[in-house]
């Protein structure tokens, strides 16, 4: 497994020293959002990060390597690839093998992220359930992944392109615990609230690291979803979210866009409809779960591993 990780000189020096790392996706700089945005941004959530006492480990695909903390020369590359691969667990073998530029998922940095030995992934929004799966069959490897992989994963919750519903019943089916931060309800990424509540609510560090370091050391295996609401002055109003997403759904059926390209498209769309606003949203909510996932890691080290 070692042969296929290159450490960067600040993560390798973190591992050696012992301390708190956070990996983070890299298609959320390839996919997730415009350029320039997209690499300031990276460059803004690695240093909050920093600030809160871990170390940020941004993951990508580069020269046949799992990168694990990337430089800021491999962070405008992918900033300014559009030809990156979006990869997940099935594109992984793929993409290292080819020596493909690729960008990782929720579900190829978690696997990532284990393999190096990193508990904690901070992202925006995990995948899910979307909506018309009974007749298409279209849920994220995200759910998945998180029912067999033992990385605790920070996130707003996932986006109202979605069925919230459904993905919680299938993360409950998966064994998935799901714990809100700050709140009962479970988070719809732009907006604070879903309509539905999380399994388990708990607020501090120290309690979810208890809580996580438990159920590794009961031998149950998958990871945990933390989902931190974004914050409330830089939520979006749910009514509103609610009727663009629709919007955003129909052109998509209309265009016939389908797979991979949903998501991407629909937030394009939805950043259009909203005049640039859910990506401010989106910008806020991604910075808050660093400071987060910098608390968790920080908070795992007090805890022996199983």
């Amino acid at each position: 497994m070692q042969r296929y990780l290159s450490f960067s000189p600040e993560v390798a020096n973190a591992r050696t020293a012992g301390k708190p790392i956070v990996a983070l996706e890299s298609t959320i700089i390839s996919h997730g959002m415009p350029y320039p945005q997209n690499v300031v941004t990276a460059k803004e959530v690695e240093q909050i990060i920093r600030d809160a006492g871990a170390v940020p480990a941004t993951i990508a695909i580069i020269g046949g390597k799992i990168c694990v903390g990337l430089t800021d020369e491999q962070l405008e590359l992918l900033g300014n690839s559009p030809e990156a691969m979006k990869v997940s667990r099935r594109d992984l073998a793929y993409a290292l093998s080819q020596n493909k530029l690729g960008a990782t998922t929720v579900a190829a940095t978690m696997i990532c992220a284990q393999l190096a030995g990193i508990p904690v992934f901070v992202t925006g929004g995990i995948g899910g359930v979307h909506r018309g799966a009974e007749t298409s069959f279209d849920i994220s490897a995200d759910l998945k992944e998180l029912a067999q992989t033992n990385v605790a994963v920070v996130c707003a919750g996932v986006k109202s392109i979605l069925d919230i519903g459904l993905t919680l019943e299938y993360l409950e089916t998966q064994g998935v615990p799901v714990v809100a931060v700050g709140q009962e309800g479970f988070p719809a990424f732009f907006t604070r609230q879903s309509g539905f509540n999380a399994d388990f609510r708990l607020d501090t560090a120290t309690e979810q690291a208890a809580f996580i370091r438990t159920k590794w050391a009961l031998g149950l295996d998958g990871g945990v979803v933390v989902a931190a609401p974004v914050p409330e002055a830089d939520a979006m109003p749910k009514e509103e979210i609610d009727a663009i997403t629709l919007q955003a759904l129909q052109q998509a059926e209309e265009l016939g866009v389908m797979g991979k390209k949903v998501t991407p498209f629909l937030l394009a769309r939805i950043k259009t409809l909203t005049a640039g606003r859910s990506l401010a949203t989106n910008i806020a909510l991604v910075k808050n779960n660093a400071r987060v996932g910098a608390a968790l890691a920080r908070a795992l080290l007090e805890f022996p591993s199983a």
